[in-house]
């Protein structure tokens, strides 16, 4: 009689994990997870919405053809630039005579999706690392064009202005705090059985988590027991300063090192 082996233990089996992730985000992050074992939480932290002005990009957009680059640093950023294009009568031939340049592996897919190659990605998905690469290939005088959210570091346009280039830089999305998420992460933070972890996975995720739960609040015993994992070194950074600590971070700055950071950390 042959036995039957039994099943292995999923590695999140039972374990209680927020997404923090915008909600038209979550699911890649959601299903794995759950697919892993975990039970999801999806309390979004950040919520992407059109800028209050497109006037810089709509500006750039009418001079495109003066452009040399484009650097797009986020798959949202993407999204919300060939949304503008469409409104604006603009096509994906309309930007076949620039570089294209990306932070991550995700931006770069979201740009292949609409048909342009990628000539630039960061070796590490940060700013810093598409600056290194870009150094050797953006020459002066070149004009650049960054597409990205109405707040961000300016690592990228300082670095490659000080090299000669001359960068325009066009918001293209913002975040806001989702105000609906305020009482539900306080609820599931205040239960007898606390969540295994909360992801972080940008800055922003991690600077509205403590308004949506107050700073007293982010500083007393709520997050005791609860694991904090960090997409990667600038989330953990912002962590750290707003006075967090960081329990786990990724290897990789995708979403992929995150999983495997979270299936690690139930290992330590």
């Amino acid at each position: 009689m042959a036995i039957s082996k039994k099943p292995e233990r999923l590695p999140l089996a039972n374990k209680r994990i927020i997404v923090s992730r915008a909600k038209d985000q979550a699911s890649i992050l959601s299903d794995t997870l759950r697919a892993l074992g975990a039970e999801v939480l999806e309390i979004p932290f950040i919520e992407i919405r059109p800028p209050q002005s497109f006037a810089a990009l709509d500006k750039a957009m009418a001079g495109i053809l003066n452009y040399d680059w484009l650097i797009l640093t986020s798959v949202n950023g993407v999204k919300m630039l060939f949304a503008r294009m469409a409104q604006l009568g603009k096509s994906e031939a309309d930007l076949l005579h620039l570089k294209l340049a990306a932070i991550g592996p995700a931006t770069r897919k979201a740009i292949e999706l609409h048909g342009l190659p990628v000539d630039v990605m960061a070796e590490e998905y940060i700013a810093e690392s598409l600056v290194e690469a870009l150094a050797t290939q953006v020459t002066k005088n070149e004009r650049i064009l960054l597409a990205r959210a109405k707040v961000a570091r300016d690592v990228i346009p300082s670095a490659l202005r000080e090299l000669g280039a001359r960068v325009d830089v066009a918001e293209v999305y913002e975040t806001i705090l989702p105000e609906s998420s305020r009482r539900k992460l306080e609820q599931v933070l205040s239960e007898a059985e606390k969540p295994y972890a909360i992801t972080f996975t940008s800055s922003s995720t991690a600077k509205n988590f403590v308004d949506l739960v107050g700073e007293e609040r982010a500083h007393s015993n709520l997050l005791d027991g609860v694991k904090l994992v960090s997409i990667g070194p600038v989330t953990s950074d912002t962590l750290r300063e707003l006075g967090l600590r960081v329990d786990a971070e990724a290897k990789e700055y995708t979403i992929p090192g995150l999983l495997e950071a979270l299936v690690e950390s139930t290992e330590s």
